[in-house]
């Protein structure tokens, strides 16, 4: 499939998309994110690729949504695109996700990021929910995912005044796993996707259902989810090769089954 607002590669087990607008400063348009989904489906039907990589290149992540696009719906016209679906998708991807981002992530960038599940960003990074200056608020997972990573206190700070936080705050606060110079930022990601992609498919994807299982319901269904999932892994030929490695000193070679 060839696409428009965005660059697709592969580098080696890894999946690179790269948003690819930037006269609009990587606007999250219905058709960018169409693209991005599509993307992401292909690479998510693709063995060969454990781990995929978002970014938006070296100056910036996204901007938000498309504001121009979106000035022109109304309340049934935006109840009936379902917008936020796109980025529900994201976050619910089976594949880890790693966010590269170089820049500022605003709005519904910032939202995309936290539907992944590993950031990386420059020491120059800016992250921020904006929408109440147009007179909206976040509507893509920005009022649920923030305060579960960063509490109520700043969430409300950051959605009620729309002011950005530093990369520095957002590493404070666990919006972001490394915080490196520009030019270091992909290279981040791609080593630690690489290096999740060399681990057995199946366990990876086990373990992300378990942890993601821990935001969205009790300690003791969480715990019985858990076990559940990992009792699972021990049916696969993976969990047999592993083990067989680890007391035979060498490195194990999953197959993802």
């Amino acid at each position: 499939m060839s696409y428009e607002n965005i660059l697709v590669e592969k580098r080696n087990r890894v999946g690179l998309i790269t948003l690819n607008r930037p006269s609009v400063r990587n606007a999250l348009s219905t058709q960018l994110m169409r693209e991005l989904l599509a993307a992401l489906e292909s690479l998510a039907g693709d063995n060969e690729v454990g781990a995929v990589v978002i970014t938006g290149g070296p100056k910036f992540f996204s901007a938000g949504a498309d504001i121009k696009e979106m000035s022109e719906k109304t309340l049934v016209e935006a109840y009936l695109a379902d917008m936020g679906r796109f980025w529900d998708a994201v976050g619910d991807y089976p594949k880890p996700l790693i966010a590269a981002v170089n820049g500022y992530a605003y709005g519904g960038g910032l939202e995309m990021v936290l539907a992944c599940d590993i950031v990386v960003c420059s020491e120059d990074a800016k992250f921020g929910q904006p929408e109440i200056n147009i007179g909206v608020f976040p509507g893509a997972g920005g009022t649920q995912r923030l305060p579960r990573i960063v509490g109520k206190y700043r969430a409300m700070e950051m959605i009620l005044t729309g002011r950005p936080i530093s990369a520095q705050e957002a590493y404070m606060l666990g919006l972001a796993n490394r915080v490196v110079p520009a030019e270091s930022v992909l290279d981040h990601a791609l080593g630690i996707a690489s290096e999740i992609a060399s681990k057995s498919p199946i366990a990876v994807r086990l373990a992300k259902e378990a942890v993601k299982a821990a935001f969205n319901t009790t300690l003791d269904a969480g715990l019985l989810f858990e076990h559940r999932l990992f009792y699972m892994a021990f049916g696969s030929e993976d969990k047999v090769e592993g083990m067989a490695a680890f007391l035979e000193k060498r490195e194990p070679k999953f197959k993802g089954r």
